[in-house]
């Protein structure tokens, strides 16, 4: 018998929710998943910023089987493989110059947490010795491990784990809707921003701090929130001045989404280490890389030092052969550079719909990378009372459109806030896009109070 739908009280699962009811996917094609019931879910968020070729791509399904057929896996301590060594050279030859080796991990959390510990090694070799803390902002999320938590920023995430996380300096967020002042230029903001990060890091001392870690565009923890003019460059000035590490978590808007290979490509700055994860496997197979630049691993090098890190499936081959399809998909058969055009379409359109809905707040982000914030009130910019559950209503709203969303909440202070994310596969075609806002702005008028059909 075929199960349609399962409580989550009747399962073996722990499930993201305690109570709830899941469809059961059974299939995908192209910019759509199929439950079990038959039902067609356009993908608008594809999955989680992961599934950025869509479902049942022939070339990555093909080079994973070539893959299994000959070697599925091997132990990184005793072996190397060939699509290991070739996603390696792929990658770092995307930017020319910008990095000299990889270190390919099973996802985001693991990339993140394997870059603090390569900067804090790094630091050790470089005689800073007392260089253990990391500067990170406020309101940014960097994965779920007890030292990525660390790094981020408050929220419900981090509550019941606090008295486990190591302390950090914290920066203050990157969040133009609700920080930059009145009157103030988006050139000013920034540079407000750089300045009390340089006040923070010299009120701890330099000394003791072995990177800065920030997302190049914002993930969940602030919806797509894109940095001011030249922000990040001033951050790269400002760790070169200090001997710091610069880390860019890009695990969500890396590999394309935001426009480009990289979105640090569009800032004009290159990192020390860079993370990557989702759309390197979309989501074939779990896979995330550390990118290092050329001199931070000769730091290990002079030295003949190892990396002090290791897991069981780093390097897996298959993962390995599937991350080097993507790559051929997104750059040589070009995927990725459909990503601009796709997103002008997207803003225009989620404009057109919703900037002046009386709940919505603002539209931001970059490529196909966006977000719509609620709010209770337009003018003082209000998020909603939690107890509303804005966005479980808007998560229940756009399933019944059949639209999948990357609904969130709590980012404004830990408790308040709500925002829809939208991450469209690179497949999709301009009908997709019109689809995908069409059904948004329906989900969000039934889930608005007051604005029930």
């Amino acid at each position: 018998m075929t199960i349609r739908t399962i409580d989550t009280r009747d399962s073996r699962v722990v499930h993201r929710t305690a109570q709830g009811e899941y469809p059961v996917a059974v299939g995908g094609s192209g910019m759509t998943v199929i439950d079990a019931a038959g039902q067609a879910y356009l993908d608008g968020a594809s999955g989680a910023a992961v599934s950025c070729l869509g479902y049942g791509d022939g070339k990555v399904i093909s080079a994973i089987e070539q893959q299994l057929r000959g070697l599925a896996y091997v132990h990184s301590s005793s072996f190397t493989t060939p699509v290991y060594e070739q996603l390696a050279d792929r990658l770092t030859s995307l930017v020319p110059g910008a990095f000299s080796r990889a270190y390919m991990v099973s996802g985001g959390s693991e990339a993140m947490e394997t870059a603090l510990k390569m900067a804090r090694q790094y630091a050790v070799l470089a005689g800073r010795g007392d260089a253990c803390l990391f500067a990170s902002r406020e309101s940014s999320y960097h994965g779920a491990t007890i030292g990525t938590l660390a790094i981020g920023g408050g929220g419900g995430r981090r509550a019941v784990y606090e008295p486990l996380l190591p302390a950090g300096v914290k920066l203050d967020r990157c969040y133009a809707y609700r920080d930059k002042a009145d009157g103030e230029s988006d050139v000013d903001y920034g540079q407000r921003l750089l300045d009390n990060a340089r006040t923070a890091i010299e009120a701890v001392g330099p000394d003791r701090i072995a990177a800065v870690v920030v997302e190049t565009v914002g993930g969940t923890a602030t919806g797509a929130a894109v940095p001011p003019p030249g922000y990040l460059r001033g951050l790269r000035a400002l760790c070169d001045m200090h001997g710091l590490l610069l880390i860019f978590d890009e695990v969500m808007c890396g590999m394309g989404r935001t426009g480009s290979i990289f979105a640090f490509e569009q800032e004009g700055v290159l990192p020390d280490l860079v993370a990557v994860a989702k759309g390197l496997g979309a989501g074939y197979q779990p896979i995330g890389a550390v990118l290092v630049a050329p001199h931070v691993f000769a730091a290990f090098e002079r030295s003949g030092a190892a990396f002090q890190h290791g897991q069981t499936y780093i390097g897996h081959a298959t993962a390995c052969a599937a991350a080097l399809a993507v790559v051929g998909r997104l750059v040589d058969d070009g995927i990725a550079a459909r990503v601009p055009a796709l997103g002008d379409r997207l803003f225009v359109q989620l404009q057109a719909r919703l900037a002046d809905h009386p709940h919505v707040g603002d539209i931001r982000g970059r490529g196909l990378f966006a977000a719509v914030e609620f709010v209770a009130d337009r003018a003082s910019k209000a998020p909603f009372d939690p107890s509303r559950g804005i966005a479980r209503a808007l998560k229940r709203e756009t399933m019944c459109e059949r639209l999948i969303c990357y609904p969130m909440s709590g980012f404004v202070d830990g408790t308040a806030g709500d925002h829809v994310m939208l991450a469209p596969a690179f497949i999709a075609s301009e009908d997709d896009i019109d689809a995908i806002v069409d059904r948004l702005a329906r989900a969000v008028d039934r889930a608005m109070p007051g604005r029930a059909a």
